[in-house]
């Protein structure tokens, strides 16, 4: 069962983390996914597996969320510059932006395993 509370939490640690992970551009963001699959997973316990779904969880939730901005913005500017064709352009922007999302949220599922075993 997941524990959706400490996805919630793992993805707000992971937004604060982000934050000041663009001191360090690559090594920060890798960083923040690690914080914050880390921090779902040690809440939700359970072991390995459950810890990786946890934190494989915030860190899809995060980047999702930052998907739907990032393709609400290009959006609104291409309907504002381009027309109608905004909207093809923000859904384009929004696909590949989710798809890598899910990809980057593996070190999200990685700290999310490490969290898990230590929680036990």
């Amino acid at each position: 069962m997941t524990d959706w509370s400490a996805v919630l939490i793992g993805f707000v640690v992971g937004v604060v983390a982000s934050l000041f992970a663009f001191a360090l551009p690559v090594i920060g963001h890798v960083g923040a996914g690690l914080i914050a699959g880390l921090t779902a997973g040690a809440l939700a316990g359970g072991g390995l597996a459950s810890g990786a779904w946890h934190g494989l969880l915030a860190g899809a939730f995060g980047g999702l969320v930052a998907a739907v901005a990032l393709a609400a913005f290009v959006t609104l500017v291409g309907t504002a510059v381009g027309g109608p064709a905004g909207i093809v352009g923000g859904l384009g922007v929004f696909a590949v932006a989710a798809v890598v999302a899910l990809v980057f949220a593996v070190d999200s599922a990685i700290g999310g395993a490490i969290g898990g075993l230590l929680a036990g």
